[in-house]
């Protein structure tokens, strides 16, 4: 890889701020200072420096996010703020959503740069499971239990079953599904003469939402929690 393209890709600067980094002497591969742009380099064994300060190299990033309310899913946009816009460290590497978040629904959203991660999570082939928080207006009927485990009619079909369970408090339950359709979970629940109020995503497979993580706040994601979407990376 050239220096000036690593460099660029690590989010020092554009194209020609580093040129003239390195014009200016700023930069050193493997303690020598080098100045030509086209200089080839192995970003995995060579050490960057500039200003003594070395530039670790980041390929694939995988990082769990807790999504608040008011943001949307998308990776730009001219009228909403964006889930991208609370991952400000990482946006070099041209980083999105896996998947989708409503803008007032909250909770565990991840984020990558990696397409075939996105691909094995969200594709409709794999079914992964998706579990809901849910705050509603009626509570939950052992009729709706049973009219989400047959499958709910939605306009274009019958979705999948899906697994809902009450809680001890009132209004709030849990619904799994196994497929992403549009506002599925509220369509779901105005289909059984209910409205969602409040809706969180707590879990993705067996990977749950971190607790310690606060509203717009991020982590990277783990070996262990790899293994609990099913996937060995």
């Amino acid at each position: 890889m050239r220096i000036d393209k690593f460099l660029a890709n690590m989010g020092v600067g554009t194209r020609t701020e580093v040129k003239q980094l390195l014009k200016s002497g700023s930069v050193f591969i493997n303690e020598q200072k080098e100045k030509s742009p086209k200089k080839q380099i192995d970003p995995n064994n060579d050490i960057i420096k500039i200003n003594n300060e070395i530039i670790q190299y980041i390929d694939k990033v995988y990082l769990m996010l807790n999504k608040p309310k008011g943001y949307i899913s998308a990776t730009a946009d001219n009228q909403h703020q964006t889930v991208i816009e609370l991952v400000k460290s990482y946006q070099f590497l041209e980083i999105f959503p896996v998947g989708r978040l409503d803008k007032d629904t909250e909770g565990l959203l991840l984020i990558t740069n990696d397409g075939a991660f996105n691909h094995e999570l969200m594709s409709p082939t794999k079914h992964v499971s998706k579990t809901y928080e849910v705050i509603s207006e009626k509570n939950i009927t052992n009729n709706d239990i049973n009219s989400f485990k047959m499958g709910i009619e939605l306009n274009e079909g019958l979705a999948m079953p899906a697994t809902l369970v009450k809680s001890d408090e009132p209004y709030k339950s849990f619904v799994t599904i196994y497929e992403g359709r549009y506002h599925q979970v509220k369509r779901m629940f105005h289909a059984i003469d209910n409205e969602v109020l409040a809706l969180k995503r707590v879990s993705i497979g067996e990977l749950k939402l971190d607790e310690s993580l606060g509203p717009g706040e991020y982590r990277h994601l783990t070996q262990q929690d790899f293994k609990q979407l099913g996937l060995n990376l």
